[in-house]
């Protein structure tokens, strides 16, 4: 008899368990993913800017490549400092910075991140500039478009 009772038990534990884990809220997640803006910058150039954001919590990262930005020598991995700018909905700016990137060729596009940020759930938040540091010379860029398919929604 207690055999029965230890294993309905037990059962039943591990069903109560596995359906906590089924209704547990799922991680949470950035949409679009993958956004693009135009960019001017300056003497540089100008051209496309590639975003790619992911999320865990209220951390969040985004990786920038941009054609406005070409390597002007070969460089090694972590070299390049961003700092990107990004608007939210009510005006207020919120930064995401890093030095993390490739080792890249001369002629290269310039390819950084990931660059961390902070993000609170409802976050409605579209590029608008990076600096972007390479070899001491510092490359201002400004978006000269509205984020393609829409801003990231944390």
């Amino acid at each position: 008899m207690k055999r029965n009772i230890i294993g309905i038990g037990t059962a039943g534990a591990a069903a109560l368990a596995l359906g906590a884990f089924v209704l547990a809220p799922s991680a949470s997640a950035v949409d679009p993913t993958t956004a693009t803006i135009q960019a001017d910058c300056g003497s540089i150039g100008s051209g496309e800017v590639k975003l790619e954001a992911t999320q865990d919590g209220t951390a969040a990262t985004i990786t920038l490549s941009s054609s406005a930005v070409k390597v002007p020598i070969a460089i090694p991995a972590n070299s390049v400092e961003t700092t990107l700018t990004l608007a939210k909905a009510d005006g207020s700016e919120v930064t995401f910075s890093g030095n993390a990137n490739p080792a890249l060729n001369s002629g290269d596009d310039v390819n950084s991140g990931p660059l961390a940020g902070t993000v609170a759930a409802g976050d409605s938040l579209e590029a608008k500039s990076a600096t972007i540091k390479v070899l001491g010379l510092t490359v201002n860029c400004t978006g000269t478009s509205a984020q393609d398919p829409g801003p990231f929604t944390f």
